[in-house]
């Protein structure tokens, strides 16, 4: 019997699948091998504490190059009154690393010595005197590695479930041993399936799409310490996908299977593991990821294989591996859990909503300004895998809470560590393609640069509560034509900020290649067979477009799509290039980026607002050096519509 689409708790998920891996035998380690000490054994975890064998030294070693003597022997020597030692009798000569004589505890370095032959002149033999004089006494243990001074035999040297490192091999090789017990590597099958489904580097055609989810849980198994055997391609056929699985559990650990498991007519995942094992739970309440499915397979010897079956989108395919099989790899290499990681308190810098019963992961960049951890959610599209490459962190929003408010503490897993962030400088603002550059440039200068998009207002906004390092602009005031003065000063009132030039941008229509639609000016807008896409209240676009509609007297209820927004000049050519729209409100790069056409309209100054709080710091020097720079000039100037005249220059 089927069992359809129907989310349930991620506890009670987690406890389901817990309980049946319990019953199968496998919820805990999963095997031990006995490996050589080597170079391999880096990144393989203890199954066992490995106590030392033996001290190191187990010896009492010299520490440096020089002679080895008694220190009671050396009492009273002065400079105004040396002492003499006889060679061989009273000292010898050691290199660092040579054992101590039985009767030595301290060693004195050959250059505050002076070795002398019979006639108490200096020695052609150094090494070989007929005596040494000293003068200076040394106290016992001086210049010496006692026996055990790093490690001593029997003390704990790691502990079960140490992840090895490098340096962790030299100690546990200095400690006496010549192998290792570790957890047996779990090995996992990725099983990607779908029609649609194309291998990278294939030409594309219309509906078309590549597969790369198996590269990301490929990856993901590794990096959590398993082997991933990544499958090709299996088309949506029944037959053909459970003789993949059944192939795949017979020698491997875990079934990922990475195919529809929402609750459409073609459920192949649900089917699949119904006829060869069981399903436990199908429907997990989590964003994003809810239609997970987690089950058991059945082998020949009546052993079982778990298996998930992973949501197709590549946003919910990833954070599923983060919240199942991390947890469960940890588990069975006998590991603390990986997917803990580093967690931090942080405010949230806008209003977000939530579905009331599902856990909701939400994506975010981290940054800190003023002292305090910020945290700017990212788009929440399940399909949009370009957002968890720029996300700093994920912050779970709890069941049963709808959202938060803005300046709402949030708790944030980290994918990034502090280090990094306390050189991040957040931009909250108005989009432009020069801030991509600028952070390429800034990560050869120890700066990250997270950028924002939330609208020339929304950055303006996030400066008065504290929530930005900076925030670029170009609000044009329509009575005085000055940008941004006006909007800094109503918006601003009580936040002292410095106004800095960046670049002068072209501003004008994203149009199709060839514009079909013969359109030439902002009056074609009000055609009926034209379809506009703009950009979202508060932007500096939408203000402009506003703007020069006023002036022409056009009204917003006369364009089609007026009220169709998107937050960036990349994504309205990327409306414009889907046939979504006809046309929309940008700059000539993003339409060039595209190989769209595009009708150069208005000219527009794009300014960074910075507090003067900050640039007291050093954060933001880069900035202001690369501003002058003229590698940096001159990757600007290659992109099509822009001046850079202003640029790094105070206007305010």
């Amino acid at each position: 019997m089927s069992i359809y689409l129907h989310d349930i708790p991620l506890d009670e998920a987690k406890s389901r699948f817990q309980q049946e891996l319990e019953k199968a035998g496998l919820y805990g380690l999963l095997g031990i091998e006995e490996i050589p000490l080597d170079e391999n054994a880096a990144g393989r975890v203890l199954a066992e504490s490995v106590w030392a064998k033996i001290s190191s030294p187990h010896y009492h070693a010299s520490a440096m190059d020089g002679f080895a003597v008694r220190a009671e022997n050396t009492k009273g020597a002065t400079p105004s009154n040396p002492i003499l030692l006889r060679f061989e009798e009273q000292t010898v000569y050691v290199d660092t690393g040579d054992p101590l004589p039985e009767w030595a505890n301290a060693v004195i370095p050959i250059e505050n010595v002076e070795p002398l032959d019979e006639d108490s002149k200096v020695s052609r033999h150094p090494r070989q005197p007929y005596t040494i004089r000293i003068r200076a006494a040394v106290p016992p243990w001086t210049h010496v590695r006692p026996m055990g001074e790093d490690i001593v035999a029997t003390e704990l040297v790691l502990p079960a479930g140490q992840t090895l490192r490098p340096v962790d091999l030299g100690a546990l090789a200095a400690s006496g041993h010549s192998s290792l017990k570790v957890a047996r590597t779990p090995r996992v099958a990725i099983l990607p399936t779908g029609t649609e489904l194309v291998t990278i580097g294939t030409a594309l055609k219309t509906g078309d799409i590549i597969e790369f989810n198996s590269i990301v849980l490929g990856g993901q198994v590794n990096q959590w310490g398993g082997k991933a055997d990544r499958y090709p391609i299996t088309k949506d056929n029944f037959d053909a996908i459970c003789k993949r699985v059944e192939e795949a559990a017979q020698d491997h650990n875990l079934i990922l299977i990475n195919a529809g498991s929402s609750a459409g007519a073609e459920d192949f995942s649900v089917s699949v593991i119904e006829k060869l094992g069981k399903v436990l739970v199908h429907g997990v309440a989590v964003r994003p990821g809810h239609p997970v499915i987690l089950g058991m397979i059945f082998r020949g010897d009546k052993s079982q294989v778990p298996i998930i079956g992973i949501p197709g989108y590549p946003v919910s395919a990833a954070l599923t591996g983060e919240i199942f099989v991390e947890p469960l790899l940890s588990l069975w290499l006998g590991r603390e859990d990986a997917s803990q990681g580093m967690t931090v308190t942080a405010k949230i810098t806008r209003k977000v909503n939530s579905p009331q019963g599902d856990d909701d992961f939400m994506r975010v960049a981290v940054g800190k300004v003023n002292g305090q951890i910020l945290a700017a959610p990212l788009a929440r599209g399940a399909g949009m895998i370009n957002t968890l490459v720029h996300a700093d962190g994920i912050a779970l929003i709890p069941r049963g809470i709808q959202g938060l408010e803005a300046g709402s503490d949030v708790n944030v897993r980290l994918y990034r560590s502090m280090k990094d962030i306390e050189q991040t400088i957040f931009a909250i603002g108005s989009h432009d393609l020069t801030l991509d550059v600028l952070a390429q440039f800034l990560a050869r200068r120890s700066r990250r640069l997270v950028s924002v998009n939330a609208g020339s207002q929304g950055g303006l906004i996030a400066l008065r509560r504290g929530e930005a390092h900076f925030a670029g602009s170009h609000l044009l005031d329509p009575e005085t034509g000055i940008y941004n003065e006006t909007y800094i000063k109503t918006y601003l009132p009580d936040c002292p900020v410095s106004v800095f030039g960046w670049v002068g941008r072209e501003q004008g229509l994203i149009i199709a290649k060839g514009n079909p639609k013969n359109i030439s000016t902002l009056n074609d807008l009000q055609r009926p067979d034209v379809v506009y896409i703009n950009r979202q209240r508060g932007s500096g676009t939408r203000v402009l477009l506003d703007y020069y509609l006023g002036k022409l007297g056009i009204s917003e209820e006369s364009i089609t799509g007026y009220e169709q927004e998107e937050f960036t000049h990349l994504a309205v050519a990327a409306a414009v290039k889907s046939g979504r729209a006809d046309c929309g409100m940008g700059i000539t790069a993003a339409a060039n980026a595209l190989e769209l056409d595009f009708i150069p309209l208005y000219t527009e100054l794009y300014q960074l607002v910075i507090p003067v709080s900050v640039l007291e710091s050093q954060l933001l020097n880069p900035i202001f050096d690369l501003a002058e720079d003229r590698e940096f000039r001159a990757a600007i100037l290659r992109l099509p519509g822009y001046e850079i005249s202003q640029m790094g220059k105070k206007i305010k």
